[in-house]
C-alpha cells in the first residue's frame, strides 16, 4: 500500500520546487524527506525524482502520482475537517461540498434545496457550479467536484467510472412545446412520425439533450429538421412562442408556459430523462457529503416530475 505520508512528502517537493524548501514547508529535515520519498520509490517500484543540477526533479511518473493523489488528499483533509467539527459539535456538519450540476436542475431544485441547506447548516458551504452531466462526472471523478447532479437519458449511455456512487433522484420528463395555433396543438399525444417535417431548435450537437432528440426519431429518415440552436430552454420557448419552431424541453425548471404555448407528451418512453446524485464512494463516511446529499433525496421530485422507480 502506497504510504500517504510519503506522498505529502513527494507533493510537497514538487510544490516547493526543493528537498529542502520541502522539509521546511513540512516541518522536518531534509534527511526526513528524502527518506519518504526513496521509501516511496522502493514501494511503487519506479524512480520518482531525479537529480537537475544541485537539486530534484520529478519524473513523468512521480508527476503523475501527485496528479492523481491530490483529490485523494483533498477528501482526506475534509474528511480530517468533518471529523474534528463533528467529535467536538456532534450535530454540526461543517465544511465544504463543491457541487455540479446542469442548468434545469439549477432552477428547478439545486436553488431551494441549497437554500434549506443554508438554514439547518450554516457552516456548510455548497459552492456551485454549471455544468454538463458528462463534465459533471468527469470533475467528480477527478475530484475536483465533490458532488454531481446528472441526468441520463433513455437510450443515451452515461458512462460511470467505478469508484463513483450513483443515488436515484427523481425522473424528468419531456413535452413536446407548440404554439396554440399548430395544427398539431389539439393532439393528446405525439408521434415521432408526425413530427418529421416540423422546424425544430435544439442545443448544441455534443450535449446529451441533442443526441437524445436525435434518438426520439430512431428510423425516422431525415428527422429531425433542425433550424436553430440554443443552450437555453428559455430560448427554445420564446422561438415555440413566436412560431418559429416546435421544441422538446423538460418540465424540470420549465416555469409556465404562459397562454400561447401549448407541452404534449410523445408516445416514445425515451422522453423521459433519470436525475441522478453522483459522489466518490471514498466520501460515503463524510458528513458534509451526507447531510448534502440527504437535502437532496429528501427534497424530492419537484413540480412536473416523478419519483424515480428503483
Amino acid at each position: 500500500m502506497i504510504d500517504l505520508e510519503a506522498v505529502v512528502a513527494l507533493r510537497a517537493v514538487a510544490t516547493q520546487g526543493s528537498v529542502v524548501a520541502a522539509a521546511g514547508h513540512l516541518g522536518f529535515t531534509p534527511s526526513a524527506i528524502s527518506q519518504q520519498v526513496k521509501r516511496l520509490e522502493r514501494e511503487t517500484g519506479v524512480a520518482l525524482v531525479e537529480r537537475a543540477g544541485r537539486g530534484v526533479v520529478l519524473t513523468d511518473a512521480g508527476t503523475r502520482l501527485v496528479v492523481a493523489s491530490t483529490p485523494i488528499l483533498a477528501d482526506l483533509e475534509r474528511l480530517r475537517a468533518d471529523l474534528h467539527a463533528t467529535a467536538l459539535e456532534p450535530e454540526r456538519v461543517t465544511g465544504e461540498i463543491r457541487l455540479a450540476a446542469f442548468s434545469t436542475v439549477v432552477r428547478g431544485l439545486v436553488v431551494p434545496v441549497l437554500a434549506g441547506l443554508g438554514d439547518r447548516h450554516p457552516d456548510l458551504r455548497v459552492p456551485l457550479r454549471e455544468s454538463e452531466p458528462w463534465e459533471s462526472i468527469a470533475l467528480v471523478a477527478s475530484g475536483q467536484r465533490d458532488l454531481g447532479i446528472v441526468h441520463r437519458w433513455g437510450g443515451v449511455a452515461l458512462a460511470m467510472p467505478d469508484h463513483l456512487v450513483a443515488t436515484p433522484l427523481f425522473t424528468d420528463v419531456a413535452d413536446v412545446i407548440l404554439h396554440r395555433d399548430h395544427p398539431l396543438a389539439d393532439r393528446a399525444v405525439l408521434h415521432p412520425q408526425e413530427l418529421a417535417e416540423e422546424r425544430w431548435v435544439a442545443t448544441f450537437d455534443a450535449t446529451i439533450c441533442r443526441q437524445w432528440l436525435r434518438r426520439l426519431f430512431d428510423g425516422v429518415p431525415n428527422a429531425p429538421r433542425i433550424v436553430h440552436e440554443s443552450m437555453e430552454f428559455a430560448n427554445h420557448l420564446e422561438l415555440a412562442r413566436a412560431g418559429l419552431a416546435i421544441a422538446l424541453v423538460p418540465r424540470l425548471g420549465r416555469g409556465d408556459l404562459g397562454p400561447e404555448l401549448v407541452a404534449i407528451p410523445t408516445v416514445d418512453p425515451a422522453s423521459t430523462r433519470d436525475v441522478l446524485a453522483v459522489h466518490r464512494r471514498t466520501q460515503a463516511d463524510s458528513p458534509a457529503l451526507r447531510a448534502t446529499l440527504e437535502a437532496f433525496v429528501a427534497h424530492g421530485a419537484p413540480d412536473g416530475a416523478e419519483p424515480l422507480a428503483v
